[in-house]
């Protein structure tokens, strides 16, 4: 059974306070390209362990070269790496980009699979990118935990856990489904534009705090 957290009213906050903040790379992806599966898992494999402001231009400058798997598996390692040296971890993400394009075209006939299970057999793509996939591509609710995500459910109090693989958990036990995809999305743009530190101690954040504290 779901706690009461007053979700409701902590998803109004969350909106209210994050309506100037500037749209994740994700929602920038899907108004350059639509909701493309494809684009979406490429750009969020690139987006591991790197920043937002690094990854969307390190994707548009990869999509002039390739928008499909089969367009992926025709460039060579080198000529990926070229594309996307700006970015961390550029040699082993110029691999992975090809291995996951490979196994689209092999085993699901260059689609992305709309299903957790099929995601995740995919070498290379974790439960992150997973969630995130079936959120923003096909509107399958899913939690996507980034590391806004796990520290700000942690530092409201809305979880007390240690890895992003139990948040997830948690925050499905008090989130109802509707609310998954959207606490994705508004907690990413509150940790990219006003809560930024670990060691947060902003008035707004506070304010969230005390909603779930006198939760009924």
């Amino acid at each position: 059974m779901q706690d009461t957290y007053r979700i409701d009213q902590i998803i109004e906050v969350l909106k209210k306070d994050t309506k100037q903040s500037p749209e994740p790379m994700t929602r920038e992806i899907i108004f350059l390209y639509g909701k493309s599966s494809y684009h979406i898992l490429i750009s969020c494999l690139l987006s591991l362990q790197a920043r937002d402001v690094v990854t969307l231009p390190v994707s548009i400058e990869l999509f002039k070269l390739a928008q499909t798997p089969q367009e992926m598996v025709t460039l060579s390692i080198s000529h990926i790496e070229q594309a996307i040296k700006s970015i961390n971890y550029f040699k082993t993400k110029a691999r992975r980009l090809q291995t996951v394009s490979q196994e689209l075209i092999s085993r699901f006939d260059e689609k992305v699979p709309a299903d957790l299970w099929q995601l995740r057999s995919i070498k290379g793509v974790g439960l992150k990118t997973a969630n995130l996939v079936l959120a923003e591509a096909f509107a399958v609710p899913a939690i996507c935990v980034d590391t806004h995500v796990h520290r700000l459910s942690n530092h409201w109090g809305m979880v007390t856990t240690k890895t992003p693989e139990q948040t997830e958990a948690a925050l499905k036990k008090i989130l109802p489904e509707k609310y998954w995809i959207l606490w994705s999305y508004l907690l990413v743009k509150w940790g990219q534009s006003i809560c930024k530190s670990k060691r947060c101690d902003l008035e707004k954040c506070r304010d969230i705090s005390e909603i779930v504290k006198n939760r009924s």
